[in-house]
């Protein structure tokens, strides 16, 4: 086998594992959604078994990412990066970073809507950054409840109940990081100080 190929297939099982927890998955969890053994899932992530299709396509679809994403393929020829968008919550999130596990990064579009949104704020694990790229982006964080501008960012712990939504009725698109350990950075929007285009209600 050539080696390259022994190279790629030896990086299965890793890059499996990090997806997995990553996504705050169990092997049990995996086996029920996907049909495929505890034990057989466990082996494959250890590299004690080796990955084919029959086991890399059920895992493909569970996870929501593309066959490529598992199997970490060089591409070859063709230098352009082929983003799949991903349709959730009636918003559009296109993944701009391949590596599972540690932090993901999103541009994400809200659309347009004649009438807005009813704030449902959610609550998970995690720690996001955002910077908002175009449009007035409402953000309900927790009892606050504020307006960025094109050009402000904001970053939060995710535990606390979160909304994002149009704060004007047009689109809005941001560039999102996110990542169970957090990633934080040096610009803040500071919801209990004033500033130019944010605003709290």
């Amino acid at each position: 086998m050539d080696r390259e190929i022994e190279d790629v297939l030896d990086a299965v099982g890793p890059r499996l594992r990090a997806l997995r927890r990553d996504r705050g998955i169990t092997l049990a969890d995996l086996a029920a959604t996907t049909g495929v053994s505890e034990s057989t899932l466990s082996r494959l992530e250890s590299g004690q078994r080796r990955a084919t299709l029959e086991l890399l396509l059920p895992l493909a679809r569970t996870y929501d990412v593309p066959l490529d994403d598992l199997v970490g393929a060089p591409r070859t020829g063709d230098p352009r990066i082929h983003l799949k968008p991903i349709q959730r919550f009636g918003m559009t999130f296109v993944p701009l970073s391949r590596r599972p596990g540690g932090v993901h990064a999103f541009k994400m579009i809200i659309p347009a809507r004649p009438e807005p949104l009813e704030p449902t704020p959610q609550t998970h694990e995690g720690f996001e950054w955002l910077y908002v790229l175009n449009g007035r982006l409402r953000l309900v964080l927790g009892k606050r409840d504020l307006t960025l501008a094109s050009g402000q960012a904001a970053e939060f712990e995710t535990s606390l109940p979160h909304w994002l939504g149009s704060a004007d009725g047009g689109v809005v698109e941001l560039l999102i990081l996110f990542g169970l350990q957090g990633v934080r950075s040096h610009v803040r929007t500071d919801p209990d100080r004033p500033s130019h285009g944010g605003n709290q209600r």
